[in-house]
């Protein structure tokens, strides 16, 4: 693969841009032949954030490359159980691509994904860019045109999920699948940490959890995302949907089903799988 313009090694990065590049062909072949792979912390380490992000820099350029676009981000990692289990101390992010996006009255076929995973989340749709100024909270909320129920199916290009921090940035952020809900609230009529989440497969509860759950709060989350993004040079922007972080733990998909998470103030989203 060549170096997408525009990108480069950063200067952090302790692996080489030998190693970054056999990552990203790895996950990348990995994705293509529906086959996963074995992590890439044996090229780029466990905790290379510089060296991770470059990886996941090259595989979003050769998607744009062959016809995607950029719609959004996804923030993991903002539990603090999570954090603690892969030994870092801060969220990640992955890119969202309009390849990505399902709609709710559509079915999944689970052979578009290797491992996947559901989770109940708050997203938030941006009606200004969040380039200049402080990125403060009231700048944050200002720039949110309306949250809506979400739900996220991630996915592993790695095999049996044996991954680190390393690995799943580079992974995009573990990034596979996202629904939106057809309910959108103005930040005026509903209070993310206090949102109540509970989720079902089929009629079974498999998950529970609150908005304080995302980092304590899903608009610190984003404020999170806003900042970093801005220092990477890929600010958020008007129009871009954000997936803030899980509300509660993740289900596993293996069999055809139906997800639907209710998040008080923003209604339900679902999400139809077949085995087709």
């Amino acid at each position: 693969m060549s170096t997408p313009p525009g990108t480069s090694l950063p200067p952090t990065a302790r692996a080489s841009a030998d190693a970054i590049a056999v990552a990203a062909e790895r996950l990348s072949t990995a994705a293509a032949t529906s086959t996963p792979c074995t992590p890439v912390r044996d090229l780029i380490g466990t905790d290379d954030a510089a060296a991770a992000y470059a990886v996941q820099e090259r595989i979003v350029a050769d998607r744009i490359a062959a016809g995607a676009s950029v719609v959004g981000r996804k923030i993991g990692l903002t539990s603090p159980a999570v954090q603690q289990q892969l030994g870092v101390d801060q969220p990640d992010f992955g890119v969202l691509l309009d390849d990505m996006r399902c709609q709710e009255t559509t079915s999944i076929p689970l052979s578009r994904l290797l491992q996947p995973k559901v989770e109940a989340e708050i997203a938030f749709v941006l009606a200004h860019d969040l380039v200049d100024g402080p990125l403060d909270d009231a700048q944050i909320r200002a720039a949110v045109d309306y949250a809506v129920a979400a739900l996220e199916i991630v996915d592993s290009r790695i095999a049996g999920w044996d991954i680190t921090f390393g690995d799943t940035v580079a992974d995009n952020g573990s990034s596979g699948l996202f629904v939106l809900g057809a309910d959108r609230r103005t930040l005026d009529s509903v209070d993310p940490v206090a949102a109540q989440m509970q989720m079902f497969i089929d009629d079974t509860e498999v998950s529970t959890g609150t908005g304080a759950a995302c980092l304590g709060d899903p608009l610190r989350a984003l404020a999170w995302l806003a900042r970093t993004a801005r220092e990477f040079g890929q600010p958020l922007l008007a129009g871009q949907v954000i997936l803030s972080g899980a509300l509660g733990p993740m289900a596993v998909i293996d069999t055809a089903g139906t997800v639907r998470a209710d998040i008080t103030g923003l209604g339900s989203v679902t999400a139809t799988f077949t085995q087709e």
